[in-house]
């Protein structure tokens, strides 16, 4: 299966801010779980999608009040029960934070269980991503 890129929107708002007035990283931390999680449950059922850890979440600029933030995610590798995805947030095209985050697959008792899913990597961007997401 190849690499299958999604998007998602944000408009940093006031309750969204820290106390130097940009992008609070827990706040941006919550979104890029939620953009990691949308392209986990484009390929597994959502019930059975257990975040484990977010690896080298980076802010390269900060993120200010009435900016829209877009997220775009892609699962990059996976494992026997795990699915790594990529996230990258732009802000009028620029980068301003990415970073990776490692699911699993459960079973009803919260067991990992394999999913059965091999993502292919096609271009030289996504055989970068996977091999970083192979490093963490």
């Amino acid at each position: 299966m190849g690499m299958q890129t999604l998007s998602i929107y944000h408009l940093v708002k006031s309750e969204d801010l820290n106390h130097h007035r940009t992008l609070f990283a827990g706040r941006g931390a919550e979104w890029l779980v939620e953009a990691g999680f949308i392209a986990a449950a484009s390929m597994l059922p959502p019930e059975f999608i257990l975040c484990v850890k977010i690896h080298g979440m980076e802010f390269s600029r900060p993120v200010r009040p009435g900016e829209i933030v877009c997220f775009t995610s892609r699962v990059v590798l996976t494992g026997r029960s795990r699915v790594i995805a990529y996230i990258r947030a732009d802000v009028k095209g620029e980068q301003a934070v990415d970073g990776f985050i490692t699911f699993v697959y459960v079973d009803e008792q919260g067991k990992a269980r394999p999913h059965g899913i091999v993502i292919e990597a096609d271009t030289l961007e996504e055989k970068a991503l996977q091999e970083r997401a192979k490093n963490l």
